[in-house]
């Protein structure tokens, strides 16, 4: 991304940059606890920071985070290692590239580790811990009665049984929606099995979608949209910062161990089922925007496990070992992500990491650091004056690029074509 356009218009001069992109994203994060010869360490005492770990030079982001080659980011959090990917457009396909891309942080870090441990001489492991689906909230669709709050309270309503279908194992504890200002986060156990991950964050996506073009975020909309409710039902305070999360007692008995095929579980209109014919009944209500956000083959993958023609974890009566040396062995489905190319966004990121000079008019920027998620801070070549773009300008620069260069493709090509027919004339009338 050697040039990517001049500075002219006023989209360009010197100003405020919007923190947040204007079209919807989603992102995903996962944490893992560091096993060193079997006995779990802080990735702070051991490596300090991120840096130490890993041996390609990371642009430095905002906090103590630092940006992986791979496109992603990690950062040390409380104890366990963290690596999230980053902003992707909310469009047809971005479930699976959102899965793609937290599977390439996972086996870029996995590498890391495993030299780490040879010069080392010991034996590191990653323990999958938890993972997050963040979902970011328009302010086009905020009003008293829709806001992040609002609409993380009613997702704990909806979410809690289908997901811990998709993502629960026997050993997990909670599931959880957290409001955090511009988005909304979904906590869960962490995933091992890449195609459950993808069929999490579909129905999710697809729930999420759905609910965003309800009138309100009110409760009432659970039996307009005829959604299955159990009795008792009881929220709990997340563990960490706002929100709500469903734990072993929220339900009356543990979900998390019982029989997800015996019909246990009463419901407000007095019927007794299963968790798996009550996750059906959920899915439902949102089965035409799971499959417009995903594909068929996904939504019939969310399906059979809800049917019991394929297996949730919780059909296990352990935890699967997976769980204990994650990125070892990654089975995701390479063929099937590749359908889907990287998203806009995606491939602005890795531009900025490969660290290639921009220019922008007449000066020279390199890039600095980023900020947040969506804006990224340059130092121009020479002066050190710094600027900051966020990804749609910098999307916007470079198909502008693209269009000059096609526009200057074409207009040499036409100018070869006139030649010839100068050059083939000349001939004709020699030839007379």
């Amino acid at each position: 991304m050697k040039d990517l356009g001049t500075e002219r218009g006023r989209f360009y001069h010197e100003r405020a940059v919007v923190a947040t992109p204007p079209r919807a994203v989603i992102g995903l994060e996962a944490e893992f606890n560091l096993l060193v010869n079997g006995h779990r360490r802080r990735p702070e005492k051991v490596f300090g920071d991120p840096s130490r770990l890993v041996r390609r030079r990371m642009i430095p982001r905002t906090g103590k985070s630092f940006q992986l080659p791979a496109g992603g980011a990690i950062y040390f959090d409380t104890g366990v290692i963290e690596v999230a990917t980053p902003i992707i457009e909310l469009e047809p396909g971005c479930c699976y590239r959102a899965t793609r891309l937290l599977w390439e942080q996972i086996r870029y870090l996995r590498k890391e580790l495993d030299h780490w441990a040879r010069r080392n001489r010991c034996q590191c492991r990653l323990q999958g811990f938890s993972a997050h689906y963040n979902f970011s909230f328009p302010n086009a669709r905020k009003s008293k009665l829709r806001n992040a709050t609002k609409l993380a309270y009613l997702l704990a309503h909806i979410l809690p049984v289908p997901v811990l279908l998709l993502a629960s194992n026997r050993q997990s504890s909670a599931v959880g929606v957290r409001p955090r200002r511009t988005r909304v986060e979904v906590t869960a156990d962490f995933t091992p099995d890449p195609a459950l991950m993808l069929a999490t964050c579909a129905f999710i996506a697809g729930v999420v979608q759905s609910v965003l073009r309800w009138d309100d975020f009110g409760l009432r909309q659970l039996n307009r949209h005829a959604i299955s409710r159990i009795t008792p039902f009881r929220l709990r305070k997340h563990s960490s910062r706002r929100g709500w999360r469903v734990i072993a007692d929220s339900l009356g008995r543990n979900p998390f161990t019982s029989d997800i095929n015996a019909p246990l579980w009463k419901l407000r209109d007095g019927r007794t089922l299963s968790l798996r014919a009550i996750a059906a009944e959920i899915l439902k209500a949102f089965h035409g925007r799971i499959r417009r956000i995903s594909d068929s083959s996904t939504l019939e993958h969310i399906t059979a496990v809800f049917d019991g023609d394929a297996r949730s974890l919780l059909d296990f009566a352990e935890r699967p070992q997976a769980y204990d040396d994650v990125g070892r062995t990654i089975d995701w489905g390479r063929r099937r992500m590749r359908r889907w190319s990287p998203s806009k966004y995606e491939k602005i990121i890795h531009r900025m990491i490969a660290r290639e000079p921009v220019r922008i008019g007449q000066k020279r920027y390199r890039v600095d650091r980023m900020n947040g998620w969506y804006r990224v801070e340059f130092q121009e070549v020479g002066t050190k004056r710094r600027r900051t773009f966020n990804l749609d300008e910098l999307m916007q620069l470079s198909d502008g690029k693209k269009l000059r260069r096609t526009a200057s493709r074409k207009l040499k090509a036409a100018r070869k074509h006139r030649v010839k027919l100068k050059t083939a004339d000349v001939e004709t009338r020699r030839r007379r």
